[in-house]
């Protein structure tokens, strides 16, 4: 379990710890924004405001209004033009993915074994561009010259 959140179960509500920013009116722009499915996947219920979650069992589980990371060496992707930092989780079979350079931040709970990160973050990535980047990923190539 991370953060409060199951990625397997049956319940019809998804248990959600809210984020300590959920209530943030940048999260409900996002929130309305996000796809009701995800690679065939439905929306599901979830007990927290700022949260969605799809399939059952969960492919994947948002979480808006997260404290933004701070600079990083971890690996940073690029999708529609939203920055994620990525990580594994060491608890399970759990991708998690945390918006860089946005405030709120949001973060993205994604179960290896039933989806691509690279899918659920092409489907919900364009629901952050409702918040304007403060901030992008750098790599060792953008600090020469």
């Amino acid at each position: 379990m991370l953060a409060g959140v199951s990625l397997a179960g049956c319940e019809r509500t998804v248990v959600v710890e809210p984020a300590q920013d959920a209530q943030n009116p940048k999260c409900a722009d996002i929130m309305l924004r996000l796809p009701d499915e995800i690679a065939g996947q439905k929306s599901r219920t979830t007990s927290s405001q700022g949260t969605k979650a799809w399939g059952d069992p969960n492919i994947a589980v948002i979480r808006c209004g997260v404290t933004p990371p701070g600079p990083t060496t971890d690996q940073c992707v690029s999708v529609s033009s939203v920055d994620w930092i990525s990580k594994a989780s060491d608890e399970d079979d759990t991708w998690v993915f945390t918006s860089y350079g946005r405030t709120p931040a949001v973060e993205v709970l994604v179960n290896r074994k039933a989806e691509s990160g690279n899918n659920v973050l092409a489907a919900i990535s364009p629901a952050l561009t409702a918040v304007k980047p403060e901030a992008k990923c750098v790599g060792a190539q953008d600090l020469e010259g």
